[in-house]
């Protein structure tokens, strides 16, 4: 286990080196003063005029030109191919809130992984944003001031059922899977209150809802460590 490079009392933004942009960064920015880059997510942050508190990965990614601009005590290489940069950073940082940019978009592998981390690591609070979206693990239990009509898209990355309220097609009883029943495109019929007897349902929703996802998510109980 990495020993941890950096903590924050408060919500952290992650930087990958997917689909994301200056601008990502500066609307964010009033979350958290915390930045950490995996890899070469240090690229955005030095264009969005942000010096990250911490460079996190194999490097590979990170040109020359880049890190020569970074503080080589802030530089953290983690030299193992068995993992992602964005899995090299997790277990890195501690925060009641993670807000990553730049995991989402560009290579559907990366992408893929990405959201593969958000249920590996349940114990965390994890939102991924791209340009339309955001999305994150669904806690044991969460709720949701969403307005009548609100998108509210739940994928399966593992079987599980839960319970819900405020859904135009609940979800109660019935069991979803990857290869199995999905909720895309579902709608809010006013506050959403979801109840999940296993961790594995990702909850996608429009990026506008990102303040709200952020406030609640810091509210719910995540996923207990597995036991050993």
């Amino acid at each position: 286990m990495n020993p941890i490079i950096v903590e924050s009392p408060k919500p952290l933004v992650l930087v990958g080196g997917g689909a994301g942009s200056a601008q990502d960064l500066q609307e964010i920015r009033h979350f958290s003063d915390t930045f950490v880059a995996a890899d070469g997510g240090a690229e955005l942050c030095l264009a969005a005029g942000i010096m990250p508190n911490a460079t996190i990965g194999d490097l590979d990614s990170l040109s020359a030109e880049t890190r020569a601009r970074l503080p080589s005590e802030r530089v953290h290489c983690i030299e193992e191919q068995n993992s992602t940069d964005f899995d090299k950073a997790l277990r890195s940082i501690h925060a009641p809130l993670v807000i990553g940019v730049g995991f989402l978009g560009k290579r559907i592998d990366h992408q893929l992984a990405a959201l593969n981390r958000l249920v590996a690591r349940a114990t965390m609070s994890i939102i991924l944003l791209d340009g339309e979206d955001i999305v994150f693990h669904c806690p044991p239990a969460l709720s949701l001031d969403l307005r009548a009509g609100a998108r509210v898209s739940l994928f399966p990355m593992a079987p599980t059922q839960g319970r819900s309220t405020g859904l135009k097609w609940p979800i109660d009883g019935i069991g979803m899977a990857p290869a199995a029943r999905v909720g895309t495109s579902n709608e809010a019929t006013g506050p959403v209150s979801l109840a999940m007897d296993a961790p594995g349902m990702l909850v996608i929703l429009p990026r506008a809802l990102l303040s709200l996802a952020v406030r609640q998510l810091q509210r719910a109980a995540p996923w207990p460590a597995p036991e050993q």
